[in-house]
């Protein structure tokens, strides 16, 4: 497996579980029966972090769409550098600590994280191209 690939497949299910926190909120709130009935997702979250994790964990799956096809192109193009290497490295690291200050509400952080991620984005895309 490419070092792009692993760093990839840890995004990917580091992904997966951002879901946790604030699934575990909601059983807190509602309880779990109320949690799984339909009208749970309708009923307004009370814990501000636990609003802001889902989101979090929204805009995590968003760009995981981008890098995703991005490293996945790299792969099938047989593209493999240091620099695709690095970027899907930090690609995990911004979006872990992208999750952990916009779950926190720490904007400015978030802000940094985000742009790193989408520089790393970036990264793999203009080396695709021939730009890098």
């Amino acid at each position: 497996m490419s070092r792009e690939l692993y760093w990839l497949s840890l995004t990917t299910l580091m992904t997966a579980v951002f879901w946790v926190p604030y699934i575990l909120n909601r059983f807190m709130e509602l309880g779990i029966m109320g949690t799984l009935q339909n009208d749970g997702a309708t009923k307004k979250v009370r814990a501000d972090w636990a609003a802001r994790a889902a989101k979090a964990h929204q805009n995590a799956v968003e760009n995981l769409v981008v890098f995703g096809v991005l490293v996945l192109i790299a792969q099938a193009n047989g593209t493999s550098t240091s620099l695709t290497a690095t970027a899907a490295m930090v690609y995990f690291f911004a979006r872990l600590v992208h999750f952990v200050v916009y779950t926190a509400g720490i904007p400015g952080a978030r802000t940094v994280a985000f742009l790193v991620g989408f520089g790393c984005q970036l990264a793999v895309g203009l080396t695709l191209l021939g730009v890098l």
